[in-house]
């Protein structure tokens, strides 16, 4: 894809250049009907207008015939037009409105567009993360009519959340006066907004103690956390936690288990991925390969049907150790393909809850002229049994749901689990 040259206007011919990317490259793109894109495009632009104010008479869906360079010249005919005669303000929100309802129109988890100006480049041997901090909540996916409490599950260590005194199990009871819901808004801004890096105001409550209180959050840049960590339990039992799959590194989970292994026999691997949002597949499938050789740990898909298989690489060396994955609804993307593997091919236990089911297929970035990438699959993932884990998740062998109550009292009853599962097999590995 290479470096992304600086940001221009969105325009037209930009549209057109998506427009045409999606028609040709995205793995639905033999059976995706061009004007429903268009129609998706043109709704985003309008209904930009109306939010700013500037709606007009002649913004009106031209008539489309089925033909696809036809119908886009009638759709960019009046896109131009209007476009034309608004306040020079409002051209590149409407634009990003319309590109933005293109790509929603694929109703596809993987596919996005990402416009960003570029930031300060970062000093050298210091990595940095802006936001609050609060890096994990519960529930992970949409509950918009809140009818799950909302809590964090994550703090990411000198983060402002974690100076003020916020602590996972804390139980949100509103974000900036909003009763907390796990929206898409409500998220956004607990999160903290890079670009007005507007403070966020909770409204908290502690189970463990009955405390009730209110903190303000500014968004900062702080030191970056590692995306995982790992310990020897008691027992003899490795523990891996793993927030993210970054490429090489099944390196350091290796490592870590090879120092584990200096100080005695290992017992089993609990391998901790609750909260993964996934990231690099190739790490994913070194990982799986550390379980087993010879097997097809899933497919990627043309959207007709036909298959390739994506084996085991079999030059990582077997761990050779019982195995249990915890996993959560925060589990997404090439967590969920892992959990799939581990789980068809009886490679170890699940335990926890369902994963998030956010794996249509792995991602390629395409370049635009206006300096923004269209993010979209080139293939849809299958299970090692063919099976569809995108919008459906991957279920545990063994429930045993979070609370905010085991968060904020300090126990971990997925852990406990896992660890009694382990402990009650044959050691010695």
């Amino acid at each position: 894809m290479g470096e992304a040259p600086p940001l221009t206007p969105t325009t037209a011919d930009t549209l057109r250049q998506a427009y045409d990317c999606l028609l040709t490259r995205y793995a639905g793109a033999p059976v995706l009907n061009h004007q429903t894109l268009l129609a998706a495009a043109f709704a985003g632009f309008t209904q930009e207008l109306q939010r700013r104010g500037e709606d007009r008479a002649d913004a009106t869906m031209p008539a489309l015939t089925g033909d696809r360079s036809g119908d886009w010249n009638a759709f960019a005919a009046v896109y131009r037009r209007v476009s034309a005669r608004l306040d020079p303000t409002s051209r590149q929100p409407v634009a990003a409105a319309a590109m933005t309802g293109m790509v929603a129109a694929l109703h596809d988890n993987h596919a996005a567009w990402v416009r960003e100006e570029p930031g300060p480049p970062p000093k050298p041997g210091v990595p940095v993360e802006f936001g609050t901090g609060i890096a994990g909540y519960s529930p992970a996916e949409d509950d918009p009519a809140g009818r799950l409490p909302l809590f964090i599950t994550m703090i990411r260590k000198g983060s402002p959340a974690a100076r003020l005194g916020v602590r996972p199990g804390d139980v949100i009871r509103s974000v900036d006066g909003v009763p907390a819901a796990a929206t898409r808004a409500i998220v956004s801004a607990l999160l903290g907004d890079p670009v007005t890096k507007a403070p966020v105001r909770l409204a908290l409550h502690r189970p463990a103690t009955g405390r009730d209180w209110t903190v303000r959050i500014r968004p900062a840049a702080y030191a970056a956390s590692p995306l995982g960590y790992a310990e020897r339990l008691k027992g003899g039992i490795a523990y891996v936690k793993l927030a993210g799959f970054v490429p090489g590194g099944e390196k350091k989970v290796f490592a870590d288990l090879a120092r584990m292994r200096e100080d005695g026999a290992l017992r089993g691997l609990v391998l901790d991925l609750r909260g993964n949002g996934g990231g690099f597949p190739g790490t994913a499938n070194k990982l799986v390969s550390a379980f087993a050789h010879g097997k097809t740990i899933g497919y990627l898909c043309d959207v007709r049907g036909s298959c390739e298989p994506k084996r085991t690489d079999d030059t990582v060396p077997l761990l050779n150790l019982p195995l249990v994955v915890l996993t959560d609804r925060g589990c997404a993307s090439a967590c969920d393909a892992f959990a799939a593997a581990v789980k068809d091919l009886r490679l170890g236990t699940l335990v926890g809850t369902r994963t998030a089911g956010l794996v249509s297929g792995p991602a390629g970035g395409f370049l635009l002229g206006d300096g923004s990438v269209l993010e979209f699959p080139l293939s849809y993932g299958l299970g090692p049994d063919k099976e569809i884990i995108n919008t459906i998740g991957v279920p545990p062998d063994r429930q045993a749901p979070l609370t905010a109550g085991d968060l904020s009292g300090g126990r971990d009853p997925g852990l406990a689990k896992a660890v009694g599962l382990l402990t009650s097999g044959p050691a010695g590995h």
